[in-house]
């Protein structure tokens, strides 16, 4: 029983599982009505775990982790002043401020396209056995962040992408092994789809285009 527990406790503690756990949570929230309003804080602690990954990347999403961790920052820093997404973008429409470099509201959906790189990643990593890190990772970051991006990003992330680490070397970093990690991803994938598009939602029902 002693060990049972053990074994659980460890599983929990690995940062697929936390990331995995923490959006279940998230998406039980964002299903519970279709009026519900997601706080804040509890919006970016979540989110907050997602950084651990981008860091065992390497310098091909070196441009991600940083983006992606200086968006939290703000939206944390936001938190004190606001309860819910809903008011940040609420705010920023009343100050006409949406698409503006540095607001809260392009900074969330900035936020929102890192945990939609992650998810597609995940899809793409789980594709094939065979399936290196390297191609399941261009082919994600193609599908989410390339149409956003200049060429001249999209260069380097190419050449940066020869620097992954090869899938065993992934899941060392994460703790992981491969049925276990495999467990994780799924859990992460089907969890953060009801939260990007709660997001989602958020924007085009203030007709906010996601095209940007």
């Amino acid at each position: 029983m002693g060990n049972m527990a053990q074994e659980e406790e460890s599983v929990k503690a690995t940062p697929l599982a936390a990331m995995a756990e923490a959006f279940e949570e998230l998406s039980k929230l964002v299903k519970t009505c279709p009026s519900y309003h997601l706080r804040l804080i509890t919006f970016c602690d979540a989110c907050s775990l997602v950084s651990v990954l981008f860091g065992c990347l390497g310098i091909a999403f070196k441009f991600a982790e940083l983006e992606y961790v200086s968006k939290i920052r703000d939206l944390l820093e936001a938190s004190k002043t606001y309860d819910t997404l809903e008011d940040i973008i609420d705010r920023d429409i009343e100050n006409n401020t949406v698409r503006s470099a540095g607001s809260h509201s392009r900074n969330l959906r900035r936020v929102r396209q890192g945990l939609d790189l992650i998810r597609a990643l995940f899809e793409q990593f789980l594709l094939s056995d065979d399936f290196s890190l390297r191609e399941a990772a261009s082919a994600a970051y193609s599908q989410v962040c390339a149409p956003y991006h200049t060429w001249a990003v999209r260069t380097a992330v190419s050449a940066g992408m020869y620097a992954l680490p090869v899938r065993e070397q992934l899941l060392v970093r994460l703790n992981e092994n491969g049925q276990s990690a495999e467990k994780q991803m799924r859990r992460y994938i089907n969890a953060s789809l009801p939260v990007i598009a709660y997001i989602d939602e958020l924007y085009m029902a203030r007709n906010i285009s996601l095209d940007w």
